[in-house]
């Protein structure tokens, strides 16, 4: 299909009060695009108001708030009436206390349901979807670097994978991986099958940069756990990890480079991950990056264990194919605890000051 341009019509944004999806609605209008922004409640004034207040800025885009939840089937059609694209970035992940089995069906049934609602508007040419690294990372042997042809699924011979319906109901990061790698290979099928849009999907990795709005810090997400480091809390989960760094408005970016791009096709994947290893870093470097960045404050020490890993894997295609420009990790980690300071969020803890 045709690249997208905002005379081409609307673009719809599901998930667009979130982290992500709220990055991307600025992204969009700041380029002239007029965004449909798909919320649950848009009456909900603690989680819209980031999003309106885009109507005052000076962009040449426009805000319009709609409804759509991916738990209710034929919500989103009404809003993606008339629109070229949609930017499908809600999904359920377990921040607001779902079951391993809600989680799965918000992912899996919940996009085939919004594909649903593209079909019936007819006018879509460019379906962008935000998938994860989970759909990504598989057990290999040490130093593998994954690519964008990798999926969660691949087996490896000697490795056990826990790709495995068995646990769906058990474990919420397994009903993730398999839903997020099964929406993939169905939004390309039936992408395929249709033939009047093409679908096209990031995989972001661990996503950090400026927060929007309160509603942002959600439990769990990396941006709480870099509030937590500057308030001098360990982190008790992750405490051993590597984080893979990408910028929330490098994943907005690419979004929107994606729609206007004349190189992607149908089943295009793109890893939204570090630009190289020096976006790759264990949590007490990422410590000694925040004490940097922000002196004076008592950034957490602490280091629990963890048997969470980490998937390597770089960029590389989305800077070649779609000029992507990433932020450096230095960029994404002030903004994270500036911003999360800034609306008072996280209140950093300070050194004490010696008397002597």
């Amino acid at each position: 299909m045709p690249p997208v341009t905002p005379v081409d019509g609307p673009v719809a944004v599901t998930g667009a009060s979130g982290y992500i999806g709220a990055h991307t609605v600025l992204t969009l209008v700041k380029h002239g695009y007029n965004v449909r922004a798909c919320v649950r409640d848009p009456s909900d004034k603690s989680k819209t108001e980031h999003l309106l207040a885009m109507n005052s800025a000076a962009y040449s885009g426009k805000v319009e708030l709609c409804s759509g939840d991916v738990f209710k089937p034929g919500s989103y059609d009404e809003a993606f009436e008339g629109c070229s694209a949609i930017f499908h970035v809600g999904t359920a992940v377990g921040f607001n206390k779902e079951t391993p089995r809600q989680v799965y069906d918000g992912t899996l049934k919940g996009t085939v349901d919004v594909l649903d609602s593209v079909k019936k508007a007819g006018t879509v040419k460019r379906f962008i979807n935000v998938s994860s690294m989970a759909a990504v990372g598989h057990p290999v042997r040490e130093g593998y670097e994954f690519t964008e042809k990798d999926f969660a699924d691949d087996k490896v011979d000697g490795l056990q994978n826990h790709y495995d319906d068995q646990y769906i109901d058990k474990n919420r990061d397994i009903a993730y991986m398999i839903a997020k790698t099964e929406a993939e290979r169905q939004l390309y099928r039936i992408a395929s099958e249709d033939g009047r849009f093409d679908a096209i999907s990031i995989m972001p990795s661990h996503v950090i940069g400026p927060v929007l709005c309160k509603a942002h810090n959600q439990p769990g997400s990396w941006q709480a756990c870099i509030g937590k480091m500057l308030a001098g809390k360990p982190l008790t989960v992750m405490g051993r990890m590597l984080w893979n760094i990408s910028d929330v408005r490098d994943n907005a970016e690419a979004m929107r480079l994606i729609a206007e791009s004349s190189k992607v096709k149908n089943g295009s994947r793109f890893c939204l991950a570090a630009v190289d290893e020096s976006g790759i870093l264990t949590v007490s470097q990422l410590q000694q990056k925040l004490a940097e960045l922000f002196p004076g404050v008592d950034v957490a020490g602490e280091v629990k264990p963890s048997k969470h890993g980490y998937t390597k894997t770089f960029c590389n295609l989305a800077c070649r194919d779609l000029g992507l420009k990433p932020h450096t990790v230095q960029e994404s980690l002030l903004e994270t605890g500036r911003t999360l300071i800034d609306l008072g969020i996280t209140k950093p803890a300070r050194r004490a000051v010696s008397k002597l």
